[in-house]
């Protein structure tokens, strides 16, 4: 993933939607708007997971996540600018021919673009950091972190420490078989009216780390939340920030979970 300097983000609510409902989206998003994106030659690879019952009863979240149902997240080639034209033109393009984004009862509460920061691998997955999102998974660990000083000197110590205490126990956890680390770069221009949360976060402000997880999502949850309870005397003090969401995520498996 060094020629892709930059992904994007999505997180969305089908609120109060029944299971008909869900259908509807997974086969649109798996079987149309997922297969369209990959076919650009500036998007290198996309992914998707569920927040199922089982990750929500284990997560936590502030009130305008709460209700989030799924994440989505696209990687982008070299040169980006014009990668980022494309993909966004598609979803122009498809609007016009009635095959959404624009979906009736979907709340999109994060559009953004994220720097990759750094990737890892778990010495059991055999592969390089690299290649970690190609990898299949069963899901992810995600933690979305909102920075009040992004570049303070406490912020500074959180993404040491993160880098050299937190992430190297976490990816000795049995089901634990890589990670990354993404900056906020900008929140999308919400053209068609897509995102329903008002974004003001400036670059750096919000940082994501996903883990990748070959064990079952929700018993692998519970020990990277314990390891990080135990790191936790660890981590700098003082700290102006604040969790946004941490959640495990399954990975959709098409037909079978809609």
């Amino acid at each position: 993933m060094h020629d892709c300097p930059l992904v994007f983000f999505s997180f969305v609510a089908l609120d109060g939607g029944g299971e008909d409902e869900h259908r509807r989206y997974n086969e649109w998003h798996q079987l149309d708007h997922r297969p369209e994106n990959l076919a650009l030659p500036g998007v290198a690879w996309g992914d998707r997971w569920g927040r199922t019952a089982q990750c929500r009863a284990v997560s936590r979240a502030e009130p305008e996540h709460q209700g989030t149902d799924y994440v989505a997240m696209y990687w982008f080639r070299a040169p980006v600018r014009e990668s980022v034209r494309a993909w966004e033109q598609l979803g122009v393009d498809s609007f016009q021919w009635g095959r959404g984004p624009t979906i009736p009862g979907v709340r999109r509460t994060v559009l953004a673009f994220f720097r990759p920061v750094k990737g890892y691998s778990a010495a059991s997955s055999l592969v390089s950091p690299g290649v970690i999102p190609y990898r299949p998974n069963r899901g992810v660990h995600l933690t979305m972190t909102r920075f009040t000083d992004p570049l303070g000197a406490r912020t500074h110590e959180h993404h040491r420490w993160e880098d050299r205490v937190l992430v190297p126990a976490l990816l000795d956890i049995d089901g634990v078989a890589g990670a990354w680390t993404f900056a906020l770069d900008r929140h999308q221009d919400n053209v068609l009216g897509l995102r329903t949360v008002e974004a003001v976060d400036p670059p750096g402000g919000l940082r994501i780390r996903l883990v990748y997880v070959d064990g079952d999502p929700v018993d692998t949850a519970a020990r990277i939340d314990d390891c990080s309870a135990r790191l936790a005397d660890g981590m700098p003090g003082e700290m102006s920030a604040e969790v946004v969401i941490e959640t495990p995520l399954r990975t959709i498996v098409p037909w079978q979970d809609w």
